[in-house]
């Protein structure tokens, strides 16, 4: 069956407009910050109207998944299939570790959105990134024959990396990232003994 030209016309103009606004916000939030960045703002900087900023993304917090997204599958995709230590190959602690320093690489750039999208508990914690964070982490202490409740462990070694601990831990505290990211491995290395 052929497709229809208008079908596939539209998905394209729709694609467009999805990268449109996405670049869009991406640059409103280099420039005044997640917070300050609104539906009103995003519609007046992409050119296009508010109800396209709505039907597309929903909310606020629907725009910062959203931006959220491309990042989080490229994390995905090295940690599922990039090489050692974060991809298969090495050892299940070391992935960990590797997974939880790129974790914290990615809260450096991408902070302040990543906190903006963790602004509903249930939200965050159902949203499909952490999910797949959840899932990877718990696969690794399977794999590394670590004993105990995995399920409360996996979520408890993920709490250190949410952006807005992070952010809090290195702007108001003066932790550096450095010793955040030793941190981690510092913790993932006692829980799995």
């Amino acid at each position: 069956m052929l497709p229809i030209v208008g079908e596939e016309t539209e998905r394209c103009d729709a694609a467009r407009n999805r990268r449109l606004l996405l670049d869009a916000a991406s640059e409103l939030v280099a420039t005044i910050g997640a917070d300050a960045v609104t539906m009103d703002g995003l519609a007046s900087k992409a050119g296009v109207g508010k109800g396209t900023v709505f039907r597309r993304f929903g909310s606020r917090s629907g725009l910062m998944q959203a931006l959220l997204d491309h990042t989080e599958k490229e994390l995905q995709q090295r940690f599922l299939f990039g090489p050692p230590p974060m991809g298969p190959g090495a050892d299940p602690i070391d992935r960990l570790v590797a997974f939880g320093r790129a974790r914290l690489d990615l809260v450096e750039v991408q902070g302040e959105v990543m906190r903006a999208a963790e602004t509903s508990a249930e939200l965050r914690y159902s949203a499909p990134a952490h999910m797949v964070s959840y899932t990877h982490v718990l696969t690794l202490l399977r794999a590394a024959h670590v004993t105990g409740d995995l399920e409360l462990l996996a979520f408890g070694l993920l709490i250190p990396l949410e952006a807005t601990l992070v952010l809090h831990q290195f702007r108001n505290l003066n932790m550096s990232m450095q010793r955040l990211a030793d941190g981690w491995e510092d913790l993932v290395r006692r829980a799995t003994r």
